[in-house]
């Protein structure tokens, strides 16, 4: 088959569908490709679903901004796409002298980003703004409302070939499909850089980071906020959220790896969260979990993350690579950026407007087994 769009964007997890959505909200009904079956199923649908602020993200980095952009974004958008959203809010809570004054370190990190927290005086601190979402959902809803705007979506269609060719760029699929495109974006997520080595591009370079969850019953009532432990300079530690079902979630971990299929769960991986998660929350010792899961993020090596920027060598295509664990949480606020540069492109969009509602799948089983088990190869 052969056909023309606008944009191609490459990638149907939560950025390139927001990058679809957000593009659609620009007039531009752009055609996004997916290699999977589906939509979300990969890293956008097997993480945490945790809508960040960025309270506690560095000040002045692009990846802040982003966050930020979006926690301004979101809450129209939510309600416009009728997002289902847990609005329950985040606490950390010190358990010595070192991590209260680690917790006052945050405190000024928020105030510095803008973002509204309270610190009492025994050194915890609340962040009203953190939220949970369906992950999945979120991303059928975006895509959802971009192809009843005039978008479309092409599944099962993994890119082969992306080359420069006159004024535009030419994409090809392994199912043979040919796509003549102005513009072109690589939202591919763990395997954004082999699609930018197609593109003759060889400055890309990720590897996956896998986190591993585990999913509780609650025992009487989940916790009524998330509950965030104290972070290191190398991850933000395990958590313990509930769920929009009524569930309750720990994790993750954070095991650097080399393999972009291997999505098992580690023997190992549940002594590295159940003990931390019960130190967070207690009525969950004793429990055992219903469900266990592993997300692999596309995080940038040498910590080069959030390489969002025009390709060096195709015009027209434009890389948003290495969006790590804060990917769902970023993506209205990366779809805006991206459109901005695709403008400074040359691309002709049409002043931003809201969009109503598509028509999104219905659930048959909860998101965080969705993706699981398809990444496994689990029936049912």
């Amino acid at each position: 088959m052969r056909q023309e769009t606008p944009v191609a964007v490459v990638g149907g997890g939560v950025v390139g569908a927001a990058v679809l959505y957000w593009l659609a909200r620009r007039g531009v009904g752009a055609l996004l490709l997916e290699a999977e079956d589906g939509l979300a199923l990969q890293a956008s649908g097997t993480n945490s679903g945790i809508l960040h602020t960025g309270f506690d993200s560095t000040p002045g980095e692009l990846e802040t901004q982003l966050l930020l952009r979006s926690a301004e974004l979101r809450p129209a958008v939510l309600e416009e796409l009728g997002i289902p959203v847990l609005r329950c809010g985040a606490i950390l809570e010190p358990r010595d002298a070192a991590e209260v004054e680690a917790v006052g370190a945050l405190a000024g990190t928020a105030a510095r980003n803008g973002v509204d927290i309270s610190l009492s005086e025994d050194g915890a601190l609340e962040v009203p703004g953190e939220a949970v979402t369906d992950p999945v959902a979120y991303t059928h809803a975006l895509a959802a409302a971009a192809v009843a705007a005039g978008a479309s979506v092409l599944t099962g269609c993994p890119v082969t070939r992306m080359e420069s060719a006159g004024d535009g760029i030419t994409v090809e699929t392994a199912g043979g499909d040919v796509i003549r495109c102005a513009a072109a974006v690589n939202a591919a997520g763990l395997h954004a850089d082999g699609l930018a080595a197609l593109a003759g591009d060889a400055g890309i370079a990720i590897y996956p980071r896998k986190g591993e969850f585990f999913v509780f019953e609650a025992p009487a009532r989940p916790p009524e906020q998330i509950l965030l432990p104290v972070p290191t300079k190398r991850t933000k530690g395990v958590l313990v959220f509930p769920t929009l079902d009524g569930r309750v979630i720990a994790g993750p971990t954070a095991h650097d790896q080399e393999d972009k299929e291997d999505w098992t769960v580690r023997s190992d991986a549940r002594e590295e969260v159940l003990a931390k998660a019960e130190a967070l929350w207690p009525p969950l010792h004793g429990l055992e979990p219903v469900f266990g899961y592993a997300g692999l993020r596309p995080a940038g090596r040498d910590g080069r993350n959030y390489a969002i920027r025009p390709s060096q060598a195709c015009p027209g295509l434009v890389h948003v690579a290495a969006i790590r664990s804060t990917g769902l949480s970023a993506s209205l606020g990366i779809a805006e950026y991206v459109c901005s540069i695709l403008e400074g492109l040359g691309a002709p969009l049409e002043p931003d407007r809201p969009l109503p509602a598509g028509a999104s799948p219905a659930a048959d089983v909860p998101w965080w087994q969705r993706t699981a088990r398809h990444r496994l190869g689990v029936a049912g």
